[in-house]
């Protein structure tokens, strides 16, 4: 299937509903300007291979540009709406863009000229010196599908929550069907249930990787999306309730702000019609998902799978119940855990995660990247640790780059920071090594409180106090401190480097 079979037999059926305004956009509206904007691309000299970048809040225009690159055989680059004015020319110039289009509410938009006058530049939403007006230009070419109609793709960027972000570059499909299913829009049906009658909530942006490949795959199938333009916890409540959303994905962020809703304001909304309540993106405390599946019912389903597409496992709520913490079981590949030097580890060790399938990937002008993410054996790894359990359920420990080596011992944060976002009093906590002469790296947490009144020493000793009670010696913060907001992405990933380059820079040890 694909949106202009359901233009055709359900024009009028929305394929897309804006929570905050009551926007509706049908299929057929969603194919005549997915068509439009296909003819404009043609016309602008793109061509199957090329790409576009998009860098916009979530809006309609998003699922129009998508399609119609989807439908010309165009890489489809998403960036971030709040990247930096760097970090917007570099991925800009890295994924080889033809066009850009730009929000014209968006704060660096009218700085990007400067640097981008090599690209063919839109603004979209209203006009801005050095761009033209995207809705000016498409208006005027036709609805109907042009006539070399080819299948492309998405071209995502990691959130770089380690790093510089790096691009995925996927094959484009051999055949060239549009209405081919990718794989995701495989998972959402024959994993998910995904059909014609799905309403699926994304709270998220699109420009990641999980809300744009999911919402797209819903729409592949014929289902509406119902859009957040930006995540508010008993908004999406509402949403639920009002438009009888049946699937939903979160991260586990999500699930934090819902549960510390008053009981009143929860209580308030009806989410009986949710069938599967997806989640990803992040770990999720335990305590956090089991009061989630109290609430919700045993509807959660959890995966964990990388922009890469080089694996994924899936767990539902049945399963995880007897396996809480799991990630769940492979699905389309083989999981492997690995010592550094490449050899597999037995059920129960720790140690590197890789997978084993039919889905090779590459860091897009970064071979040496790539080179290390591939064992000897083309096995592929995304840098996360972890463990299996004698019956193949994936357990993660934290990703490799954020260990802490304090005295020669390996401590994972991951297990301190699920710990103190219990506390009631703290909205988000980020553990971290900072400098230690003696002990290499100390663990220090940098809690966000729920009340900034409460970031005083008195609290800190209070949450030590607390956490001591759960912890080891060892994986005792040595120090916690406070910050207002942690630099949090909105699917709920931690750019915990810029917390932890804070506490280096000065460093004189490495």
């Amino acid at each position: 299937m694909h949106p202009s079979h359901f233009a055709a037999v359900t024009p009028d059926k929305p394929a897309l509903i804006m929570t905050r305004t009551g926007t509706v956009t049908t299929f057929r509206e969603l194919e005549q300007a997915s068509n439009r904007a296909a003819h404009l691309l043609r016309s602008l000299g793109l061509k199957p291979g090329d790409a576009v970048a998009v860098c916009l809040n979530n809006t309609p225009d998003y699922f129009t540009l998508a399609w119609a690159a989807q439908r010309s055989g165009l890489y489809f680059v998403a960036l971030s709406s709040r990247l930096t004015l760097a970090e917007v020319d570099y991925i800009a110039r890295d994924c080889g863009a033809k066009v850009l289009i730009a929000g014209a509410d968006l704060p660096h938009t009218a700085a990007l000229p400067a640097g981008l006058s090599d690209l063919m530049l839109f603004s979209l939403g209203g006009a801005v010196p050095g761009y033209r007006v995207w809705e000016d230009a498409v208006a005027d070419h036709p609805a109907t599908r042009i006539a070399d109609e080819v299948a492309g793709g998405e071209m995502l960027y990691s959130s770089g929550t380690t790093g510089r972000p790096k691009g995925i570059r996927p094959e484009l499909p051999v055949d060239g069907d549009i209405a081919a299913m990718p794989m995701t829009t495989v998972v959402a049906k024959t994993r998910f249930g995904v059909d014609e009658a799905s309403v699926y909530l994304c709270p998220a942006p699109l420009y990641h990787a999980a809300p744009l490949r999911w919402s797209m795959a819903v729409q592949h199938l014929g289902g509406t999306v119902v859009l957040m333009d930006k995540f508010d916890a008993e908004l999406a409540l509402a949403a639920i309730d009002r438009h009888g959303v049946t699937h939903s994905q979160w991260v586990p962020t999500h699930f934090i702000r819902i549960l510390k809703l008053p009981d009143a304001v929860r209580a308030r909304y009806d989410v009986s019609t949710l069938k599967l309540a997806i989640h990803a993106s992040a770990p999720c405390p335990v305590p956090v998902k089991h009061a989630m599946i109290d609430w919700w019912g045993p509807i959660l389903v959890e995966y964990y799978a990388g922009t890469e597409g080089n694996g994924m496992t899936i767990i539902n709520s049945h399963e995880w119940l007897q396996k809480p913490g799991s990630v769940g079981k492979a699905n389309f590949c083989v999981v492997h855990i690995c010592d550094d030097e490449g050899n597999e580890l037995p059920p129960g060790e720790v140690g590197n995660i890789y997978f084993q399938g039919d889905h090779p990937f590459e860091y897009h002008n970064d071979p040496d990247k790539t080179a290390t993410a591939y064992d000897a054996r083309g096995w592929t790894t995304l840098g996360d640790v972890g463990r299996l359990d004698e019956d193949g359920y994936l357990f993660l420990t934290d990703r490799k780059s954020f260990m802490i080596i304090s005295g020669g011992v390996n401590i994972y944060p991951q297990e301190i920071e699920n710990l103190l976002i219990q506390h009631p009093q703290v909205a988000d906590a980020a553990v971290i090594g900072a400098p230690c002469p003696e002990m290499g790296e100390r663990v220090v947490a940098v809690i966000q409180p729920a009340d900034w009144a409460d970031a005083t020493p008195a609290f800190a000793e209070e949450l030590s106090a607390w956490a001591r009670q759960s912890l080891s010696g060892i994986k005792l913060p040595r120090q916690f401190d406070f910050m207002r907001e942690l630099p949090r992405h909105d699917t709920g990933k931690l750019y915990k480097r810029l917390i932890r380059d804070e506490y280096w820079k000065d460093a004189k040890i490495a």
